[in-house]
């Protein structure tokens, strides 16, 4: 492996590259953009899958302005490309522009902080103060890099930028807008939807509408919000999802870069575990698209964890999930490893979006929640999706567990893991029991997918001692690999090592010989090898049995 390692948070290309990081080759993403005959792009991809990585790379691929952008991409595969495409390198000015940071607590806010976006971006092209503008657009232009643009400024800013800087480079502008969706994702979640809406459709209105400035735009974001909500005044308007072909291997890790990877890192021995995890992912027609930031973290730390679901914001998931019933039964035959059958619509009407079962279906699977098994009927849109990898599957888990804490009379979450940490374990177990009964009773778990499902749930339910603890999960220790390890921030404190076995009547002929192998196998697998050569004494082994909605424990 040739490289400087993993940039892990590095989305600037050119930092990047000259960094020498570890860097798949997407260039041919330039290509498709170039071969796209749209005026206006719209590309919807989950969050974390390299948007924008990919609009950075553009960004210095186009613009004119960039002095050693043929140093960048010297050796990638666009280079390699023929003169139709290598042509259009530093070929126009570029605006690029990012909302991610514009989803704040109220309207009046999000406005603050999208002038201070102008300040900077106009600041970026500063030397357009040198040309020839009108006195009025000069006033403006200062107004807005002074940060006190008003709001009418703020919504001509674009088409008023584009316009000086076609005057200023005689050429046609490239317009690069990343995460266009988190304002109004956020606006909803806080409850202003409706003023931003109102605000943004005037805004793109009047940026894309007529205007002879620009020669492409490029938008990306997690979900396609309805046209006619914010984009209904942009011509040559096309929308690419997770369900088109087209961008299709731009975005994500596919199965034959990954290869590359496992090899590059040397981490074959991982590979069954690294798929079950962070793979599943369909866009068009390619399977096998793993999620590409847990996929550099875990190449980072080498710790199978979940790490795109600690970092995504899943606000407005819950809170859709917390106000549907419907889809609640729908998650839990997900939890199981069914494919259900749904009708998605993925032009999201965010507003009353927990009532309308078509667009949360729509919204999960374009943020990345679920992925498409089977076309049902693509007329209708009706499909069959399952969740695409474990990594999710804990994630919904933990909602489940949210749902079920109401529920356990008398169980409350922090009581039992307080049981669990003082070693009060005969407090602990029973209640442990109860919570099995109340959850399993309401939700059926299939044999075939038992054990992943009990893990997932304990593993969930842990997550509540992140604060003092340290959970690990499928990390190797001694000759083996644990279920869950719990290892306390304070050395003094005690420390768990957690084993599961489901029983199965073709290996065990009771429950009770199901908790003896998984003693066993803590014993010669030497779990607690790591904790103690660490300087850890306290270690409290315990092994859950399940044969259905019974649970047995045994704590040694």
């Amino acid at each position: 492996m040739v490289s400087n390692g993993i940039g892990i948070g590095e989305s600037d290309f050119k930092s990047l590259r000259i960094k020498n990081y570890y860097y798949i080759d997407k260039t041919m993403y330039i290509k498709d953009m170039i071969d796209n005959s749209s005026k206006v792009v719209l590309v919807t991809r989950p969050r974390r899958f390299g948007k924008t990585l990919n609009m950075s790379m553009l960004k210095y691929y186009f613009d004119c302005r960039q002095k050693d952008n043929r140093e960048l991409f010297n050796g990638l595969k666009i280079m390699e490309q023929e003169e139709k495409y290598t042509s259009k390198l530093g070929a126009y000015p570029v605006i690029y522009l990012t909302l991610k940071d514009a989803g704040l607590m109220t309207y009046e806010m999000m406005i603050m902080q999208l002038k201070s976006i102008m300040m900077e971006l106009f600041y970026e092209h500063r030397e357009l103060l040198e040309g020839e503008m009108s006195e009025g657009e000069r006033t403006i232009f200062n107004k807005i890099l002074s940060a006190n643009a008003t709001d009418v400024d703020l919504l001509n800013s674009l088409k008023m930028l584009s316009k000086i800087m076609n005057q200023y480079y005689n050429r046609p502008v490239m317009l690069l807008l990343d995460e266009y969706d988190v304002p109004l994702q956020n606006a909803y979640v806080e409850g202003y939807y409706d003023e931003a809406v109102k605000f943004f459709k005037t805004f793109y209105g009047v940026t894309f509408k007529d205007n002879p400035y620009l020669e492409k735009t490029v938008i990306t974001g997690v979900s396609r919000v309805a046209k006619e909500s914010i984009f209904s005044g942009a011509n040559n308007f096309d929308v690419y999802t997770v369900l088109d072909n087209e961008f299709a291997d731009d975005f994500g890790i596919t199965e034959e870069e990954m290869d590359k990877v496992i090899k590059d890192f040397k981490v074959q021995d991982d590979k069954e575990e690294i798929k079950r995890w962070y793979d599943g992912y369909k866009i068009g027609d390619i399977e096998g698209i793993y999620n590409p930031w847990s996929i550099i973290n875990y190449l980072n730390k080498k710790e199978l964890m979940p790490y795109w679901v600690n970092t995504s914001s899943n606000d407005l998931i819950k809170l859709i999930l917390k106000n549907s019933e419907t889809v609640k039964e729908k998650i839990e035959r997900l939890l199981k490893d069914e494919a259900i059958e749904v009708k998605i619509d993925l032009e999201t009407v965010i507003v009353g979006i927990e009532n309308n079962e078509n667009n949360i279906w729509g919204l999960m699977l374009g943020t990345g929640y679920l992925k498409v098994v089977e076309t049902v009927n693509i007329s209708e849109g009706i499909y069959k999706v399952k969740l695409p990898n474990y990594e999710i599957k804990l994630l919904f888990s933990q909602i489940i567990d949210d749902w079920f804490r109401n529920k356990v009379i008398g169980n409350d979450l922090k009581s039992i893991l307080k049981d669990l940490v003082t070693l009060n374990l005969e407090e602990y177990e029973e209640k442990f029991k109860i919570l099995v009964r109340e959850m399993f009773s309401y939700m059926d778990v299939g044999e075939n997918t038992a054990e992943n499902f009990y893990h997932a749930f304990v593993l969930g339910m842990l997550v509540g001692l992140k604060d003092s603890y340290y959970v690990n999960s499928n990390r190797e220790s001694g000759i083996g690999r644990y279920d869950i390890m719990l290892e306390p921030k304070d050395k003094n404190g005690n420390s768990f090592i957690m084993e599961f076995k489901v029983y199965k009547e073709n290996k065990e002929k009771t429950i009770e010989e199901a908790i003896e192998n998984a003693k066993k196998q803590i014993e010669e697998k030497g779990y607690e090898q790591n904790l103690r050569e660490r300087g850890f004494t306290n270690i409290t082994k315990m092994v859950y049995a399940f044969k259905g909605k019974e649970v047995k424990m045994e704590i040694y």
